[in-house]
């Protein structure tokens, strides 16, 4: 049976320089009990699709076409029927729980009011159903959970908490708009397999919006590949993978990092080591949030940290750079310890040191050109003025394939890649001799992210910079790492080179990682999930 149709959908934004069709002329349908992937990059038009299709988009946008729910059309619907349908036929997980989810109220007062406003259900029975919503999406000790803020959860966590409410209504279609971007490997596995028993127990259709095709290997039945507003290719998953028939589709596949096997090459002599760490503590309200972590970068080598989330990675790279005080332990940086230094003292050390931070958007200065952004640190550590400075930022702007003319610009107008590219261009804007790049590339499209790491490695190869690059895409630490140390609460439990780690892991932890990490192939994944 179909529960979800579109037909000659268009959406238009109107805006003062006239309109701009985002969505053109798609169509696609999804049945019961069927989860139906819709990829592309940033822009393609998936989630404004996903949007129209519980009829959330703002006055700016005009909808032509067909959406049907059930049989209900949506397109042209009247608000009060839409209230009605939303929740109870169609509900929507959406992408990052911390912006969906209200900090300053508990997760039980959130849950019983959303199924308060689609039941008649008293507060009693609703406060129950809670613990029920909760307990059904493998959530640990549901009632006690009820009186914790968003904040006292983890990321996964938070997401479960959005399809218990995505569930409450027991809705036929369900539609997750990047459910696991920037979660660990291991949590995504977990929120996948929950999704996959919705589907199995309840026969729920699910719409799910990705750009990680690993995602769509694992979990989907059949695929939609869009582009610029366009559906150009659908298939059923397998054939998708093996027989791609659009270029759009195989440029995509193309893009995925791969967890591949390689020989494990000799090992090289150590360096000069430019960044030391020895028994590093950290102690947040009495956790040992990193706990005893030693660990050496040569001049010109990449390690790559991996771990999950709350494993201590990000502190101990603040710490390295002395953005957090250590609670213990010792940091050398070019063979100075730094572990204590005053600021005053540290200061000119910090030319040594670039940050790429995960979250451009919130690194850059939103009212400062990015140009400006650039120039920031010359200008602070007086490296140049004037006539120089302007050279040297056009200089870094080409250097990340940007181009001298973008100075100007904004970080709002550019894509999530674009700002990726400035934050490495005043990460180097120093000519450090340590970058540390706190997960540059986790929420970013394939494509995007493979010019990005592309980028990385000419950089690193040309500049010859050593860096502490921090992911838990374990793929991408295998396309870029020479050496991997693993975290896992506050420990490194595995250090050795990349293809020694990856390849024949010594931990049953890094064994975890590795068994959980998505493969870009559906008949490998599955069979690996069947074992």
């Amino acid at each position: 049976m179909t529960v979800l149709t579109c037909t000659d959908l268009v959406v238009r934004f109107h805006t003062e320089d006239g309109g701009t069709d985002a969505v053109r002329g798609i169509g696609f349908a999804v049945e019961e009990g069927e989860i139906l992937a819709v990829v592309g990059e940033s822009g393609s038009g998936k989630s404004v699709t996903a949007m129209a299709a519980l009829g959330l988009l703002p006055p700016t946008a005009e909808v032509t076409g067909s959406i049907r729910v059930n049989g209900t059309e949506i397109v042209g619907c009247a608000p009060r029927d839409l209230r009605r349908i939303r929740g109870n036929e169609v509900a929507m997980i959406f992408q990052e729980p911390m912006t969906s989810l209200n900090p300053v109220f508990t997760i039980g007062w959130q849950l019983v009011e959303a199924i308060r406003l689609h039941t008649d259900l008293s507060t009693r029975r609703a406060r129950a159903r809670a613990v029920e919503l909760l307990e059904a999406v493998g959530i640990p000790e549901p009632r006690r959970r009820l009186r914790h803020y968003p904040h006292q959860l983890s990321g996964g966590q938070r997401q479960r908490v959005l399809i218990a409410m995505a569930l409450a209504c027991d809705p036929r279609v369900l539609i997750a708009d990047e459910p696991t971007t920037a979660l660990d490997v291991t949590v995504q596995a977990g929120i996948l397999s929950l999704l996959r028993d919705l589907r199995d127990r309840l026969g729920t259709a699910i719409l799910l919006i990705t750009h990680n095709m690993g995602v769509v290997a694992d979990i989907a039945d059949r695929v939609v590949v869009m582009y610029r507003g366009e559906v150009v290719e659908q298939a059923p998953v397998e054939q998708l993978f093996a027989e791609p028939q659009h270029a759009y589709t195989s440029a995509l596949l193309a893009a995925v990092p791969r967890l591949e096997v390689v020989p494990a090459p000799e090992p090289e002599e150590p360096r000069n080591p430019v960044l030391e760490v020895e028994d590093l503590v950290m102690t947040y309200a009495g956790h040992r949030v990193v706990d005893g972590v030693s660990l050496r970068i040569d001049r010109g080598e990449v390690l790559g940290l991996v771990g999950e989330s709350g494993s201590g990675k990000s502190t101990v790279g603040r710490c390295a750079t002395r953005l957090t005080e250590p609670t213990s332990g010792r940091i050398a940086l070019d063979g100075q310890d730094i572990t204590h230094l005053p600021a005053r003292k540290l200061r000119p050390l910090r030319r040594k040191v670039g940050i790429v931070f995960q979250d451009p958007g919130s690194s850059l200065d939103p009212r400062m050109p990015i140009g400006d952004s650039i120039a920031e640190p010359l200008r602070l550590h007086r490296v140049a003025s004037g006539r120089d400075l302007k050279r040297r930022v056009a200089t870094l702007l080409d250097a990340v394939e940007l181009g001298a003319g973008t100075h100007r610009r904004y970080p709002h107008e550019l894509s999530g890649g674009q700002r990726q590219r400035v934050s490495i261009a005043r990460a180097l804007a120093l000519e450090p001799e340590l970058l540390i790049a706190d997960e540059p590339t986790s929420a970013l499209d394939v494509s995007v992210q493979r010019s990005v790491l592309e980028l990385f490695l000419e950089l690193q190869e040309r500049l010859d910079f050593s860096c502490l690059f921090i992911s838990h895409d374990l793929a991408v630490v295998n396309h870029l790492a020479d050496r991997v140390a693993v975290m896992h609460q506050g420990r490194i439990v595995e250090t050795g080179s990349t293809a020694q780690v990856l390849n024949d892991p010594a931990h049953d932890y890094t064994r975890r990682l590795l068994a959980a990490a998505p493969v870009p192939d559906p008949v490998r994944q599955r069979a690996g999930r069947a074992e």
